[in-house]
């Protein structure tokens, strides 16, 4: 029996693993092991850890890590938290393998612990670029300290064996987003508005919006132009889905809940989870902000994207995303584009370059054959140890 460790920290992370997850649970050869921390552990960020309990998904532990401030200092410490937490759990769970997705500072941290106790690392969706956060360098040094590879395009898996990898260990497997988009039962326009308790009656946009960390300007100034952007379209609704814990968050977090109180157009949530977010963007008119969502799934319903800054600058992008500065009137500008019918034709006929929507299965025999295989002693490979039988 192979132990395998998932890590997840936050909604949108867990949303991803969730089919991974799953499929894997159903290999009688894997002990699959969920360590929950992070935002998901945070009444301020909405508990979301309830979520995977809703989804039936037993979690093997919970690891509190995030102090009650996004400041620097405070995600440093996060991470040094999430060093000693994790240096206990991995030694009493000793997992032959860790599965971790993106980019985050936890993850990060807690990759480093399993370098040192010698757990070799599975890393979805290494090799993409975000030239405006720190997540590219987070996420090209998780790359370092992993195994195996699973990316999200064929560009991308030649950016991975071009940082050192071994190509025999890099895999293009698809966006988990676009699987998720084919295979959840989303809900009917009236059943969101119950879900929500919202009435959609007119048209709307999904705003999400995360600090971008390399960028001179403030999230703060950046975010008050998006807002000012909103206000002049009072012929639309507005549902906001609140950044995560990263450096700025919290100030982004509380502007969003001034505007909801001070509108009677808009409403706002720390977590929508996935089947209501992605019902949300089905029927929603755009998606808003610099989320990596608009990038890789609200393409494959159709729809426009407005990207904004340089969050996720570096990405490679379908024919639906419209990308403009942090600007007040350029976001406006893209707003009124993306409401034209040309430009909602455009959209309906882009293609998404994220993949087929078979991606967990394509990870799971990877997995299977790495952990299972004859051939291969995972741990023995990377980390050329003498195991005893």
């Amino acid at each position: 029996m192979k132990k395998i460790s998932i890590l997840t920290a936050t909604r949108a992370e867990y949303g991803l693993l969730k089919p991974i997850i799953k499929k894997l649970k159903e290999v009688p050869d894997f002990d699959v092991r969920i360590v929950v921390t992070g935002a998901h552990l945070s009444p301020e960020f909405g508990l979301t850890y309830k979520e995977i309990e809703q989804d039936g998904i037993d979690i093997d532990e919970k690891i509190e890590i995030l102090l009650s401030a996004d400041t620097p200092s405070a995600i440093s410490k996060s991470m040094g938290l999430a060093m000693i937490s994790f240096a206990d759990y991995f030694s009493k769970l000793n997992p032959d393998l860790l599965v971790v997705l993106g980019d985050r500072y936890e993850t990060l941290a807690v990759c480093c612990v399993a370098m040192n106790q010698r757990i070799p690392i599975a890393h979805l969706y290494g090799g993409e670029t975000t030239e405006g956060a720190i997540d590219e360098s987070i996420r090209h040094a998780i790359t370092k300290l992993s195994y195996l590879h699973f990316t999200s395009t064929d560009e991308y898996r030649k950016r991975v064996i071009q940082l050192g990898e071994n190509p025999e260990r890099v895999f293009c497997v698809g966006a988990i987003g676009i699987e998720n988009i084919l295979n959840e039962q989303l809900m009917s326009k009236s059943e969101l508005e119950k879900a929500i308790n919202y009435k959609l009656d007119k048209p709307y946009a999904i705003v999400t919006f995360h600090p971008a960390t390399l960028d001179e300007s403030t999230s703060a100034n950046q975010f008050e132009a998006l807002l000012d952007a909103c206000k002049k379209h009072k012929d639309m609704k507005f549902i906001f889905t609140k950044a995560n814990a990263d450096v700025d968050g919290r100030i982004i977090n509380k502007k969003i809940d001034e505007f909801v109180a001070e509108s009677d157009n808009a409403i706002s949530f720390e977590s929508l989870g996935t089947k209501r977010y992605l019902s949300a963007v089905k029927y929603s008119s755009m998606v808003i902000g610099n989320s990596s969502s608009g990038l890789i799934e609200a393409p494959s319903f159709g729809i426009p994207t407005i990207n904004i800054g340089d969050r996720q600058k570096g990405r490679l992008q379908a024919t639906s995303v419209i990308n403009c500065e942090p600007i007040t009137e350029e976001i406006d500008k893209a707003i009124n584009l993306a409401l034209t019918e040309e430009f909602k034709n455009k959209s309906r006929n882009t293609i998404n370059p994220y993949g087929d929507g078979n991606t967990s299965m394509k990870i799971v025999e990877v997995l299977k054959d790495f952990l299972l295989g004859d051939k291969i002693n995972l741990k023995k490979k990377f980390y050329d140890l003498e195991v005893c039988e």
